[in-house]
């Protein structure tokens, strides 16, 4: 599914654009619509939200040592990917609730692309947050670790073995 659109101002870096036609999975793409379309204040409401629902990592991945560390965060920021026998892509995360934007978008990534393909993941393309306009609420910093998260799961899926 793609966003459809022309090409966007970069807040961060005023003489660059981005352009907001991407492939990501459909679930991702809603949630890239639905903060495209939000107001900035709604939009760090909603990071806040998916902050809260975000799930903590069963027992057996804890357990298995499966969870990785993004050192480029500034937070302590864990992630594994998961395959199942059929390719469907589980993420799990492991995020202080005292960082609410890091975690907010790991509540993203997780709603967002949790029963994707393997494929499907790796052609979501790296920045693909900043169609969001998440830039108005995130720092440059965080937008980086945001960056780092994504490339660690798709490292990860492409080190996994084929189902």
């Amino acid at each position: 599914m793609l966003l459809e659109g022309a090409a966007r101002p970069n807040l961060h870096y005023p003489d660059r654009t981005y352009s907001t036609a991407m492939p990501v999975p459909p679930k991702l793409q809603q949630l890239v619509d639905l903060f495209s379309a939000s107001p900035k204040q709604v939009k760090v409401e909603a990071l806040v939200d998916y902050a809260k629902r975000l799930a903590d990592p069963p027992e057996a991945v804890l357990q298995e040592g499966a969870l990785e560390q993004v050192h480029e965060c500034q937070t302590p920021f864990f992630v594994a990917a998961d395959v199942d026998d059929h390719g469907r892509v589980t993420l799990y995360f492991q995020v202080p609730q005292e960082s609410p934007t890091m975690r907010g978008y790991a509540g993203i990534l997780a709603d967002g692309l949790n029963g994707s393909t393997v494929q499907e993941i790796l052609d979501v393309p790296d920045t693909f947050y900043l169609g969001m306009g998440i830039e108005e609420v995130v720092s440059p910093l965080r937008l980086r670790g945001m960056g780092a998260i994504l490339a660690r799961i798709k490292r990860q899926l492409r080190q996994a073995p084929a189902a």
